[in-house]
């Protein structure tokens, strides 16, 4: 989607989509699960958002705050510099949750100790229940579960209760009887603890008394109503690529605030093949959007001339899409009184989260993203973020409720910088052809094998080096162009999908076939993490 690279402000904060919503709090201690804590809650019909562990408590108590799990954490809670939260916040009257680490630092907190186990472990483990009622309601007396802990409580302070044990951890699962505090030293998050799903629900309607509110139905009205609050009598500009995210944050506030919407698409010059004619007749033929084109294709090459390093490319294309907008948005002022006061964009959580905005938990600065990170001053636009507290999925869901085409909903991912992230070096007018014929190809055999919708992102790149090959009775020296293919839920991890062979074997061989100065295709069978998917 067209989106912005800046770095000029950090001041954009996680909120709920509206306070009225029941959510619950996770404090990210650095836990490489956190994330799928936070999808674990909202599959399970709340909302969760993550948040960091120093977050004063005035703030945490801002939101409609049902409950809180502490997360795990690859620290010891009595080293120094260990990650601790306010202590106040038992004090809040709301159900706490520690797992793993949580457990422990809930613990000490607590008046308990903590100390390096006799015998850490590390997977599967056998899980005794000795109190099935409320946290542990319905779980089965013995049940797998997945441990990951060097450490474990070796003492409990007063008013705790044991609610499990395994062979090797006496206090596997504990409850404090007056602080509302729970703990588990396993990660029910993960698809590894059979019941783990079960004893989060349990923690979440049993305890929390959480209402089952997190439906996308109300997510979309909610978000309508905060739109036109916002907006009032000023208009929307959005960038609009034909992507999923852009698309769905176009439908959202078209359906908020009509034509007081404006939809801008920029043609880059990095742009898949015919992706301009496919925006320009959905949106403005099938959805009646004031869809506005400009090409920029020439500025945007210009710019890119001779650089090499991603980031670099990264920078140049965000700041020549703000300097787009901003002619944009002057054209468009001439033409009404209704000024364009507010810029729309489809930041995703996974954004927010691996671009180290929104919270400073402990989650890296992996890559620089277009959409996240606010605005510079001088673009004079308020920022709207409709998706921001949204997954993948969910984006896909609102997509649906807002009765979008499943072609629309369905697309694969495409980077802002587009094509200039996949043609790995110096960006030219050959290589971005190569590349865009190569893509193709890879398209369309997967989408004649069935296989777009199990796969999640599908692409070529076209790699900065040249291999030896004979074509005929010649000796070649030409481009290699690698292909990726992903399966996930969330981007936040992601699998190489097991692509047939058969397939495998009929891109290979039209890429060579049909894309000249192509010699050798590459499957590239890395997952996420330690990879990217995308490779730059």
């Amino acid at each position: 989607m067209v989106l912005f690279h800046v770095l000029m402000r950090n001041d954009i904060s996680n909120t709920s989509p509206e306070k009225g919503v029941e959510t619950v709090l996770i404090l990210d201690f650095g836990s490489q699960y956190a994330q799928l804590i936070a999808r674990r809650v909202r599959e399970a019909g709340a909302f969760s958002l993550l948040m960091s562990p120093d977050t004063p408590i005035e703030e945490l108590a801002e939101h409609n705050v049902s409950g809180i799990i502490f997360s795990g954490g690859p620290s010891s809670v009595s080293e120094e510099g260990a990650p601790i939260c306010d202590a106040r916040i038992f004090d809040l009257g709301v159900p706490i949750l520690g797992i793993c680490y949580g457990m422990q630092l809930g613990c000490s907190m607590l008046g308990g100790s903590i100390e390096g186990a006799k015998e850490r472990e590390f997977g599967r483990s056998s899980l005794h229940v000795e109190d099935n009622s409320g946290l542990l309601r319905g779980i089965p007396a013995d049940t797998a579960v997945w441990m990951s802990h060097g450490d474990q409580v070796n003492q409990l302070g007063d008013d705790f209760r044991v609610l499990a044990t395994t062979a090797t951890c006496p206090k596997a699962a504990v409850a404090h009887t007056k602080k509302k505090f729970y703990g588990v030293q396993f990660h029910p998050e993960v698809t590894h603890t059979p019941h783990g799903v079960d004893i989060l629900r349990n923690f979440l309607y049993e305890i929390c008394d959480i209402q089952d509110t997190w439906r996308m139905s109300d997510f979309m009205e909610e978000q309508c109503t905060a739109i036109r609050e916002q907006v009032g009598d000023h208009r929307v500009l959005c960038g609009l690529s034909g992507g999923v995210d852009s698309s769905v944050v176009a439908a959202l506030l078209h359906k908020a605030i009509g034509n007081k919407l404006v939809c801008v698409f920029v043609d880059n010059g990095l742009l898949r093949k015919n992706e301009r004619e496919f925006v320009e007749t959905t949106f403005r033929d099938h959805f009646d959007i004031d869809l506005r084109v400009v090409d920029a294709s020439r500025e945007f090459l210009s710019d890119l001339e001779g650089i090499t390093d991603p980031q670099e490319k990264r920078t140049k294309i965000g700041h020549r899409f703000i300097e787009i907008f901003k002619e944009s948005a002057e054209h468009i002022k001439v033409e009404s009184d209704s000024p364009i006061t507010f810029l729309a964009q489809g930041t995703l959580y996974p954004d927010v989260i691996e671009s180290g905005h929104g919270y400073s938990g402990a989650a890296a600065n992996i890559k620089l993203h277009h959409n996240v990170g606010g605005l510079p001053e001088e673009l004079g636009f308020d920022l709207i973020e409709p998706l921001r507290d949204l997954f993948k999925d969910e984006v896909r869901k609102l997509g649906e409720v807002l009765g979008l085409p499943d072609g629309i909903i369905w697309r694969h991912p495409f980077p802002g910088p587009g094509l200039a992230v996949r043609c790995l070096g110096e960006i030219t007018e050959p290589k971005l052809l190569t590349l865009r014929d190569c893509d193709e190809i890879v398209l369309e055999e997967i989408v004649s094998a069935n296989l777009y919708r199990s796969t999640d992102q599908v692409f070529a790149v076209l790699l900065p080096i040249q291999t030896v090959g004979v074509m005929g009775d010649g000796r070649t020296y030409e481009s290699v162009v690698a292909v990726r293919a992903v399966e996930t839920q969330d981007f936040m991890t992601a699998d190489w999908a097991k692509i047939p062979y058969e397939v495998l074997s009929t891109i290979s061989s039209r890429m060579i076939n049909e894309v000249r100065g192509v010699n050798r295709v590459v499957y590239d069978i890395s997952s996420k993490p330690p990879a990217t998917i995308e490779w730059e």
